[in-house]
């Protein structure tokens, strides 16, 4: 890179040196210098992150998030000003307790108008600008935030921010870099380069070994997880180690990644209650909150946590109760542990475990195709019956992004996915699965990605925004919508509180009833297919058609109109 540019330049450098695919933003007045050294870029045909245009800031973090999580790569977005930043906040504060890395910026300006030889515009004077500067905004819900303070230390800031996002624990990290950094001339150093990848940390071997004993000589020890799946070499390591000594493996309190294959005979589903008497070694791997109420850990069993970052500082209050933790990256602890523990197995004892849990499998497997059976003789729609004609015409192929609250039970038990990176399940508020599953569809361009959300989940995403977005940059998503047009979990919640109460007794609960609109109709404007259902016989032909739209380029959205 020859000569002098201004800090714009220096933005993306940094980007480029972090191996950042995609600039994912919702602009602002204040970013004019990188969105000139993006335009350089494409114009000399320089290599280089590609920009995503969004409409919400909201979803250009939930975006971010989802490439990530599909891909494993921290991603750039550039939010506008204080306002922007707090539009963005909760899809930051989701990353946050996700763990997932990301490099957030956003400006402001420090000379207001008094600099003679620049003039920033009179909307930071006049209320844009944030007292204490905006990274003491996002101070609470980031990993680290700071202020570039001068252009010489614009590149160094950006890739140390960057760094830092991808260390344990991950999450997301936040830059106030002022305009008037940025549109000074930066020169670039004699010595710049791609940035060195994050070193993966793995257990001591004392402390696998200390594990592998306790698996070998447990009799009955199940496998607790909940987001192992985020790396699919822990998905396939966690398969390996479950198969060596036979140990039941299930996805509590409720995954948000797919996990383990659910065809497998060592799945046992999304309770631990089965087990908390029963089991005498629980191995937690990868999650956070493995018991509700905190205190109900197995009293008579030892706990081993398996994590790379087991001590959550996002949790208010935590108790895993455990015995022993066996911290480093989770593929790594997965594999070394499986080694340890096939030197020594008893193939006759395996094999007795293989059968008890293949049995159970196969049980549960019967009890949940006896739902299926029943709920599909119901009218209006089941939503057991959507479930499993989602799984029947999308299961195959589909990858799923989940964001509902009282239907999901339903969904994991009926919808079938049995490949890593097949499913994932938002977290840190309602608003977010439009956006996820738009990243998840930069990431996978080749794969169908079905939206399952609740009708009121629906509401909160920035649905126009979104839609334009799947429609600008050739993202087209499936959406389904569970309409049972209702705020169920809020009745729910009223009912077991006030048991035969005033609200109970004569059917007043406020804030519940969702008087929505058609939803299908909402995709049209932008060239999208919709369509509406309420008989259970057009339920499959209906998925069937989206499902061929979206392999046609258009985003669909299949609002189905439910019994509970």
């Amino acid at each position: 890179m020859a000569g002098p540019h201004d800090g714009g330049e220096a933005v993306l450098e940094a980007l480029r040196n972090l191996g950042v695919d995609y600039i994912i933003s919702s602009p602002g007045s204040e970013w004019p210098p990188v969105w000139e050294a993006l335009a350089r870029q494409q114009a000399n045909e320089t290599p280089g992150p590609k920009y995503i245009n969004c409409w919400h800031e909201t979803l250009a973090v939930t975006m971010a998030m989802g490439y990530t999580r599909a891909t494993g790569r921290m991603q750039a977005v550039l939010l506008h000003a204080g306002v922007g930043l707090l539009q963005g906040a909760m899809g930051i504060h989701g990353a946050y307790i996700s763990e997932v890395p990301m490099l957030v910026c956003s400006g402001e300006s420090i000379t207001y108008g008094e600099d003679p030889n620049f003039d920033p515009g009179a909307q930071w004077y006049r209320g844009l600008s944030v007292v204490g500067g905006p990274d003491r905004w996002a101070q609470p819900y980031v990993k680290w935030s700071s202020h570039v303070p001068s252009p010489f230390a614009l590149y160094e800031s950006v890739t140390r921010a960057g760094e830092m996002a991808q260390r344990v624990p991950k999450g997301p990290t936040f830059l106030d870099i002022p305009i008037e950094v940025m549109t000074a001339e930066w020169t670039p150093r004699a010595r710049m380069g791609k940035v060195a990848p994050v070193p993966k940390t793995e257990p001591s071997p004392s402390d696998v070994e200390k594990v592998a004993n306790l698996l070998r000589n447990s009799a009955n020890p199940v496998i607790v997880t909940e987001r192992a799946g985020g790396d699919p070499e822990a998905y396939q390591n966690l398969i390996a180690l479950a198969e060596t000594w036979a140990i039941p493996v299930v996805e509590a309190p409720g995954p948000i990644y797919a996990n383990f294959p659910k065809q497998h005979p060592l799945h046992q589903g999304y309770t631990l209650e089965p087990f908390m008497e029963q089991s005498d070694l629980f191995l937690i791997v990868g999650s956070q909150a493995p018991w509700y109420p905190p205190g109900a850990a197995p009293a008579n069993a030892q706990v081993v946590v398996v994590d790379e970052h087991p001590i959550k500082e996002h949790l208010v209050y935590q108790d895993l109760h455990a015995d022993l933790y066996l911290e480093g990256d989770p593929a790594a602890s997965l594999r070394l542990l499986t080694e340890a523990v096939a030197s020594k197995v008893d193939a006759q004892e395996r094999m007795k475990r293989w059968e008890r849990w293949q049995q159970e499998h196969d049980r549960q497997q019967e009890a949940r195709r006896d739902a299926e059976s029943q709920a599909a003789r119901r009218n209006p729609i089941d939503p057991v019956t959507l479930s499993a004609a989602i799984s029947d015409v999308l299961g195959q192929e589909a990858v799923f992004v989940e964001e509902t609250i009282t239907h999901r039970p339903t969904i994991l038990k009926h919808v079938e996915w049995t490949q890593p990176q097949q499913y994932f399940h938002t977290t840190g508020g309602l608003g977010q699965g439009l956006g996820l599953a738009l990243g998840v569809k930069l990431a996978m361009p080749e794969k169908p990605v079905v939206a399952l959300m609740g009708d009121g989940s629906f509401l909160y995403n920035p649905v126009v925004q979104s839609l334009g977005v799947a429609n600008e940059a050739g993202l087209p998503i499936l959406i389904v919508v569970f309409n049972n047009g209702k705020y169920s979990a809020m009745q729910q919640t009223h009912q077991a509180w006030y048991p035969g109460g005033a609200a109970d007794a004569n059917h007043v609960f406020h804030g519940v009833d969702i008087p929505g609109p058609d939803y299908s109709g909402l995709v049209k404007p932008f060239g999208g297919y919709g369509v509406r259902v309420e008989d259970p016989a057009e339920l499959k032909p209906a998925l069937a058609n989206a499902l061929d739209a979206v392999k046609g380029g258009q985003t669909a959205i299949v609002d189905v109109v439910l019994s509970v």
